[in-house]
C-alpha cells in the first residue's frame, strides 16, 4: 500500500469515527496541512497556530464583507460591530467604551463579559509578544471592565489605528470562567493548558488534539452569529505536499494549506480542484541594512534596484502570478502609492550609479536566504545573477531559518542583505508603514532609520483626520522610495486550493481562511 493510500484510509477512518461519535453532526470538512497545530496561544505563535486560533478567537469589531465584481471581499475602510454591539469615544480620542453583546456564549456555556476582554489584554501585556505590539502601536495603555458588559480602553494618545487593530484575533477574548480553572501560581495565564486547549467565543472549538497527527474542531453550539455549515473540521497532518495535492484531487480532503506556486499552476488546469487567488498584503524583497557597507550609500541601494529585472524574476520564481511591487504598502490597502517607485529595470543606470558611488567589486556580496518562505532560495539566486550582470560580485548563500529569524529580530537586526517577505495583518497604511519601516517597527528587520519618515508615521498614528493622515502616508511612502532600503520585488499572490464544491472563501489580512465562511454545494 502506498503512503498516499494509507493517508486516504486514515482520513476516511477519521471522518467515519467522527460521524459515529456524533451522529447529529451533518457536515465534516477535512483539511490537509504540513503538520498539526503545535499550540493554541495567539500570543506565542508556533507551527500552524495562527491558522487555527483565527477560527476560535474573535474580537470586538470586524471588517464588513462587500461584493466587488461578483466576488466577496472585506471592506477595510470600515469596521462594524461584532462581539461589541456599539462604542463611544471621548472628545480627545483617548478613552473608548465598548458595550458588549449580551448572551454571547462560549462552547462551555459561559457568557461573555467585560472581565474576559480585560483579562485577555492583560495577558498580552504580560507576555510582551504579538498582542503587546498591537497595543503599543495603537497607543493602548490599559483595558478595564467598568460594568458587566462595558469595557474601557485607555489610550496614551489618539490613535488612527485602534479600531482596525480590534479586528484581529489577538489580544484574544477568552472565556476566563473556563481558563481560570487551569491557572496555577507558576502559570497565572494558563499558558500550559493553552498548548492543548481552546476557550473562546468564536465559531469553532478544539475538541481533541492528537500531536503530530490531527486536531479536531467542532462548531460552537452557542455561537452568536450564523450557524457554520461545517459542524466539524479535521485538521490533518500530511507532511508531503504531493500527497496533499493528490488527496485533494481525489476528493479525499476538502482543503489543503498553502500550496507552492508549482502546485498552484498544476491545479489551475485541473477541474477536480478550485484555486482561489488574491493579491497579498505582503511584500517579497531583499532587505539592505544601511549599517553595513556598501548599503550605507543610497546610490548603491538605488543601483541594486535598477539592476533587477522584476518581470523576468516574477516569471522565473512566481510563475508570473505575483504582482510587481511599487510600495511598501500593498495596493489592497487604502492609501497605497505605487507611483513613487521609479526603479524600473535599467542595467546601464545601475552601472552608472555604482561608478558614481565608487563601488568596490572586490568584495563578495552575499544574498542570504533560508527556507522560512518557499521563494527565498530562487529569489536569492535570481537576484545574485542579475547583480553579477552589472558588475557586482554577488553570490546566494543559505543560512538556517532559526539564524535568519534570530538575526533579523528587533533586538539584533544584524544581517546585511537577505531575502524576506512581510506584511501587516491590519489593513491600514499607517500600521503597515510603522510595522516595516519605522525604526521601532518589529518587522523593520534591517535597521533602516529615517527621522523624517519616523516623524510622519508617528504623527499619522495620532491623526484622526483622514485627509491629513493620508497626506502624511503619501509623504512617508515618497521618502521610503527615495531611500530605497529594499530591493523591492513583488506582492506574492495568496492562493487557496479546495474542492470544487466549496464556496464562500474571503481573503483576510492574516491570510487564513475562516471555516465559518465556507459552504459546500
Amino acid at each position: 500500500m502506498t503512503r498516499t493510500s494509507r493517508l486516504r484510509k486514515t482520513l476516511l477512518a477519521s471522518a467515519a469515527a467522527c460521524s459515529l461519535a456524533a451522529p447529529a453532526l451533518a457536515e465534516t470538512m477535512i483539511l490537509a496541512s504540513p503538520q498539526a497545530p503545535e499550540g493554541f496561544d495567539g500570543d506565542a505563535l508556533r507551527a500552524q497556530t495562527q491558522n487555527v486560533v483565527t477560527q476560535v478567537y474573535e474580537n470586538l469589531v470586524r471588517y464588513p464583507k462587500i461584493e466587488v465584481d461578483g466576488e466577496l471581499t472585506l471592506d477595510a475602510t470600515k469596521v462594524e460591530p461584532h462581539l461589541a454591539e456599539s462604542w463611544t469615544t471621548s472628545e480627545d480620542g483617548k478613552t473608548w467604551v465598548f458595550k458588549l453583546r449580551e448572551g454571547v456564549m462560549s462552547p462551555y456555556g459561559n457568557e461573555l463579559t467585560a472581565d474576559d476582554v480585560e483579562w485577555g489584554w492583560n495577558k498580552s501585556f504580560e507576555q510582551k509578544r504579538t498582542g503587546n505590539f498591537i497595543a503599543r502601536v495603537s497607543n493602548v495603555e490599559s483595558v478595564e471592565a467598568i460594568s458587566e458588559y462595558e469595557v474601557q480602553f485607555n489610550l496614551s494618545a489618539p490613535s488612527s489605528i485602534f479600531l482596525n487593530a480590534l479586528t484581529l484575533y489577538v489580544p484574544g477574548v477568552y472565556d476566563t470562567t473556563e481558563v481560570k480553572k487551569h491557572v496555577t501560581d507558576e502559570d497565572p495565564w494558563a499558558l500550559e493548558w493553552m498548548q492543548d486547549n481552546t476557550a473562546g467565543f468564536g465559531a469553532y472549538h478544539l475538541e481533541r488534539l492528537v500531536p503530530d497527527d490531527q486536531a479536531i474542531f467542532v462548531a460552537n453550539p452557542n455561537y452568536f452569529k450564523e450557524t457554520p455549515y461545517f459542524d466539524r473540521v479535521i485538521y490533518k497532518e500530511v507532511p508531503s505536499e504531493a500527497s496533499r495535492v493528490t488527496l485533494l484531487k481525489a476528493g479525499q480532503v476538502h482543503w489543503i494549506d498553502r500550496p507552492s506556486i508549482q502546485k498552484v499552476v498544476d491545479m489551475q488546469a485541473d477541474d477536480a480542484v478550485k484555486v482561489e487567488r488574491a493579491t497579498s498584503r505582503s511584500v517579497a524583497a531583499v532587505r539592505m541594512n544601511p549599517t553595513c557597507e556598501p548599503f550605507d550609500d543610497v546610490k548603491i541601494r538605488q543601483a541594486f534596484n535598477y539592476a533587477i529585472d522584476r518581470d523576468a524574476l516574477n516569471e522565473a520564481v512566481f510563475a508570473g502570478q505575483a504582482d510587481l511591487a511599487g510600495s511598501i504598502v500593498s495596493p489592497i490597502i487604502e492609501g497605497s502609492h505605487q507611483e513613487y517607485w521609479t526603479y524600473d529595470y535599467d542595467p546601464e543606470q545601475a552601472q552608472a550609479l555604482l561608478e558614481e558611488a565608487g563601488y568596490d567589486d572586490s568584495e563578495t556580496i552575499e544574498v542570504l536566504y533560508s527556507d522560512v518562505f518557499w521563494h527565498q532560495e530562487p529569489v536569492a539566486i535570481q537576484v545574485a545573477d542579475m547583480l553579477q550582470q552589472v558588475g557586482v560580485n554577488a553570490a546566494a548563500k543559505r543560512i538556517t531559518a532559526s539564524e535568519m529569524r534570530a538575526k533579523t529580530a528587533p533586538g539584533e537586526q544584524s544581517l546585511c542583505f537577505f531575502t524576506w517577505e512581510d506584511g501587516p495583518i491590519v489593513l491600514d497604511p499607517v500600521y503597515s508603514m510603522y510595522l516595516m519601516s519605522h525604526s521601532e517597527g518589529v518587522s523593520n528587520r534591517a535597521k533602516f532609520r529615517n527621522e523624517e519618515l519616523d516623524a510622519d508615521i508617528d504623527a499619522a498614528r495620532e491623526e484622526l483626520d483622514t485627509e491629513t493622515r493620508m497626506g502624511l502616508m503619501d509623504d512617508a511612502q515618497k521618502i521610503w522610495a527615495e531611500n530605497a532600503p529594499w530591493v523591492l520585488l513583488t506582492y506574492p499572490a495568496t492562493f487557496e486550493a479546495m474542492a470544487p464544491n466549496i464556496s464562500g472563501w474571503v481573503y483576510y489580512p492574516d491570510e487564513h481562511e475562516r471555516w465559518a465562511d465556507l459552504t459546500a454545494e
